[in-house]
């Protein structure tokens, strides 16, 4: 969970240098003095100062953490068996089902493809 939240700070600081760099440069102000006095806080500037409340039960939190982790888990131990991607998550869960489709239906299919071409070869009409 860590290193995905690590990779989008990444790609957000990322982001915000690319448009930081994008931006027209301003020119230096001439030789103005700063000034002292603090800005004053405009009255449409909302300034939260006491903790917003959560908005998730923590019974919530608890079942969705457990959710996630049994995620993780499931593409840690495909890691060794195949990529460790959601193509190669989903390919190991269908892998079981396509064989059971090919077992009940591949001989039906290979003996009429087998037939259809025997009746071609030979002309004749099957």
């Amino acid at each position: 969970m860590e290193d995905i939240l690590a990779s989008i700070k990444r790609i957000i600081a990322e982001d915000g240098a690319a448009v930081a760099a994008a931006r027209p440069r301003r020119a230096p102000a001439e030789t103005a003095v700063p000034d002292s006095t603090p800005d004053p806080v405009p009255a449409d500037i909302l300034e939260l100062t006491e903790p917003a409340p959560p908005l998730v039960s923590p019974d919530a939190v608890v079942a969705s953490k457990q959710s996630l982790d049994v995620l993780s888990s499931l593409v840690v131990r495909g890691a060794g068996q195949s990529d460790n991607t959601l193509e190669g998550v989903v390919r190991e869960l269908l892998r079981p089902m396509l064989k059971e489709w090919l077992d009940a239906r591949l001989p039906t299919i290979v003996e009429t493809l087998v037939a259809r071409e025997i009746a071609r070869i030979t002309g004749k009409a099957g």
